[in-house]
């Protein structure tokens, strides 16, 4: 199995090429991405996702690609793929929301949160895979990892939050002092072994939104005001 992640020229937008051999197989759960392929017409075979596929993804339909084969997929604009080769012993959880792939021999399996975070988080559980193979994740900007401490806390905004080890310890909370804590997102304050990921395309579209608000205000105040247009750069 090979997978390559190519840029458009101008930036907007990503691929991504993936070349199975004989006897591979993987899973698309965003099928109408697939935009090219080369090989067999069986090769590909789509079909309905259960019912916990269609809750967790709000489609229907799934499509199982066996090799040989070539094809690609086209990424929305803002999106990346994120590869992660997963080994017998992984216990990362993960948002099944963020899946755009996985390759046959892993298998799912649902974590229910705690009451007081699916209230917060407007989440219910979270997915937790076992088997060897590769999933894609599909995320708002680049995936970043750290390394939690067993008692220093590491804050992350809950909202950018992607995978974190099922047996680390974690707090929804703010932090700071009173104006930094009435001024940011609910974080995640976690302890424990092993790695965390993140993304970052959360908060730079939320910071390009401001960005725009702003030029819009200096837009509006040089018309209206006399010699806005020299006065305001």
């Amino acid at each position: 199995m090979n997978i390559r992640i190519r840029e458009s020229g101008g930036g907007n937008g990503q691929a991504v090429d993936f070349s199975l051999g004989e006897g591979e197989s993987m899973h698309i759960l965003h099928p109408e991405q697939v935009i090219a392929y080369r090989g067999p017409s069986d090769g590909r075979s789509d079909r309905f996702m259960n019912v916990k596929g269609m809750y967790r993804k709000k489609r229907l339909i799934q499509a199982d690609m066996s090799g040989p084969c070539q094809f690609t997929a086209a990424l929305p604009p803002g999106f990346t793929i994120k590869t992660v080769e997963l080994q017998e012993y992984s216990d990362l959880l993960y948002d099944f929301r963020n899946l755009f792939f996985y390759s046959t021999g892993i298998q799912m399996h649902t974590r229910i949160l705690h009451i007081k975070n699916m209230l917060i988080t407007k989440d219910a559980v979270k997915m937790k895979f076992s088997g060897s193979g590769t999933i894609g994740l599909l995320t708002e900007g680049a995936v970043y990892e750290s390394e939690l401490h067993p008692s220093e806390p590491l804050y992350i905004d809950a909202g950018s939050l992607v995978a974190y080890p099922e047996n680390a310890k974690l707090e929804l909370t703010v932090y700071g002092n009173t104006l930094a804590s009435q001024h940011m997102n609910y974080h995640w304050k976690m302890t424990g072994n092993g790695t965390v990921l993140f993304h970052a395309g959360q908060q730079t579209s939320r910071l390009q939104k401001e960005m725009e608000q702003e030029g819009l205000l200096k837009r509006i105040l040089r018309e209206v005001i006399p010699f806005g247009g020299v006065i305001i750069k």
